[in-house]
C-alpha cells in the first residue's frame, strides 16, 4: 500500500510561479499539484510551501568542532548539533565544507578532516542527520600540503564538489591589502614587521604551489566526475583560468567583471546569503543584491549562517523589482542542484523527490515550520 500525504490550502512556489491549492506526495515523491482551496488534507494555511533548500557551501561545521582556538568538539556531537541547525534553516541538502591544506597554524592538522568526514558518514548510518549531507572540499592551492590532505578523499564517494582557493594577500578575495591586514593582523596579533613577512611567505607559497595544485585537483575531479567550483575571482583572466579547468561554479567573485564574465561563460555564480542579509561583503568587496539587481547572481549559499539561507531570498524578492519570489527561491533550490547535478530535488514538480518546506512569513524573518526529506517530516 503505498503512503500518501496531502497538503492543502498552501502557496506552493514553483520554478516560475507561485499556485495557490493542494499538493500530494506519494511513496516520498511529489505526485500532483492542484490549484484551489480544499477541505482534505493538512492545512498549510496559506503558508508557502517551497523545495528543500540546497546548501553547497557551508563553514558552519567548522564552528561547531573548533569554537574556540585551540579547542576541538566531539565530532559526532558537532555533526548533529550543525545538523540541527541546518534541517531548522529549511536545508535539507547541505556539502559540508572540508578544508583541504594549512598554513601553519591556520587550517587542521592530517587526518583531521578525514576523521571528521568518516564522523558524518557514521553519524548517517546511525540515523543521527535529518539533512542530507555531501561533502564539498575547500581546497586552499596555495599550502604546501594541500595534496596530502586531498589524498584522503580520492575515493570517497560522498565529495561531490571541490572549490579550488588561494586566500594569498594582493590577489583575488583580498587585492586590498588593507583589507587582508585588518582581518590578520589582529587575528594574529602580529607586530608590522611579523605582518610584513607573514604576507611575502603567503606571497610566495601561492607563487610555488597555486598553478600546480589547481591543475592536479581539477584533473582528478573531472576524472571522477565531481564539480569544481573556483573562488573569489576578481578578474576576467581569473575567469578564463577556472574555464580551462572545468569550473562550474564560481564562488563569491569579489568584482562585477569577474561575475559578469563568469554568468555570459554559463558558470553558475554564487555569493553568500549573509552579504545579502547585511547589505555587504563583510571583506569590503562587490555586494551580492548589486550583482542580482544587475541579472549575474545564481546561486546563494549560506556560508556561516544557516537561517540567511532561508531569508535572502525573500529579501530579493522585497527589495527588487526585477527578481520575484520563484526567481529568488530558484538560486537556493533549482539552480544549485543542477550546479552539481542532483537533477532529483531542488523543484517542486511531479515525479522528483518530496524535500519540502512550509514557511510562514507574516514579515521579516521568515519562519520554518516544518520540514519534509523524500516525504518524511524532519522538523
Amino acid at each position: 500500500m503505498s503512503a500518501e500525504t496531502v497538503f492543502a490550502n498552501a502557496r506552493i512556489v514553483l520554478e516560475d510561479e507561485i499556485v495557490e491549492g493542494t499538493l500530494v506526495v506519494r511513496d516520498g515523491a511529489i505526485a500532483e499539484i492542484a490549484e484551489g482551496a480544499s477541505t482534505v488534507g493538512e492545512d498549510m494555511e496559506g503558508d508557502y510551501l517551497i523545495p528543500g533548500l540546497i546548501e553547497l557551501h557551508t563553514d558552519h561545521l567548522e564552528g561547531h568542532y573548533s569554537p574556540r582556538p585551540g579547542v576541538r568538539w566531539d565530532k559526532i556531537a558537532a555533526v548533529q548539533a550543525h545538523d540541527g541547525q541546518i534541517i531548522a534553516s529549511g536545508i535539507t541538502t547541505v556539502f559540508d565544507c572540508l578544508r583541504m591544506g594549512s598554513d601553519g597554524d591556520d587550517g587542521f592538522d592530517l587526518g583531521e578532516m578525514r576523521d571528521m568526514a568518516d564522523a558524518i558518514q557514521q553519524a548517517e548510518r546511525e540515523d543521527r542527520l535529518k539533512a542530507q549531507h555531501f561533502l564539498h572540499l575547500r581546497c586552499e592551492v596555495s599550502a604546501a600540503n594541500v595534496m596530502e590532505h586531498f589524498a584522503g578523499f580520492e575515493n570517497d564517494p560522498h565529495v561531490r564538489l571541490t572549490s579550488l582557493m588561494d586566500h594569498a594577500p594582493g590577489q583575488r578575495q583580498f587585492t586590498d591589502l588593507s583589507q587582508y591586514e585588518l582581518f590578520y593582523k589582529p587575528k594574529r596579533g602580529l607586530s608590522d614587521e611579523a605582518f610584513a613577512a607573514f604576507v611575502a611567505e603567503r606571497q610566495g607559497q601561492s607563487e610555488k604551489y597555486s598553478d600546480r595544485h589547481r591543475q592536479m585537483i581539477s584533473d582528478h575531479c573531472a576524472a571522477r566526475g565531481i564539480a569544481i567550483a573556483s573562488h573569489d575571482d576578481a578578474t576576467v583572466a581569473h575567469v578564463e583560468e577556472a574555464i580551462g579547468h572545468g569550473v562550474a561554479l564560481a564562488e563569491f567573485p569579489t568584482s562585477f567583471e569577474a561575475a559578469n564574465a563568469s554568468h555570459k561563460a554559463g558558470l553558475s555564480v554564487l555569493m553568500g546569503a549573509p552579504n545579502v542579509v547585511r547589505g555587504k561583503s563583510h571583506s569590503g568587496n562587490i555586494a551580492a543584491r548589486d550583482l542580482a539587481e544587475r541579472g549575474v547572481l545564481d546561486v546563494l549559499s549560506s556560508d556561516y549562517v544557516p537561517f540567511s539561507l532561508l531569508y535572502a531570498p525573500f529579501i530579493l524578492a522585497d527589495t527588487l523589482e526585477a527578481i520575484s519570489l520563484p526567481r529568488a527561491l530558484r538560486m537556493v533550490t533549482a539552480t544549485p542542484a543542477k550546479a552539481v547535478g542532483l537533477e532529483d530535488r531542488g523543484r517542486i514538480a511531479p515525479g522528483l523527490r518530496a524535500d519540502l518546506v512550509r514557511v510562514h512569513r507574516p514579515s521579516g524573518a521568515p519562519v520554518t515550520r516544518a520540514v519534509w526529506r523524500a516525504g518524511k517530516r524532519v522538523a
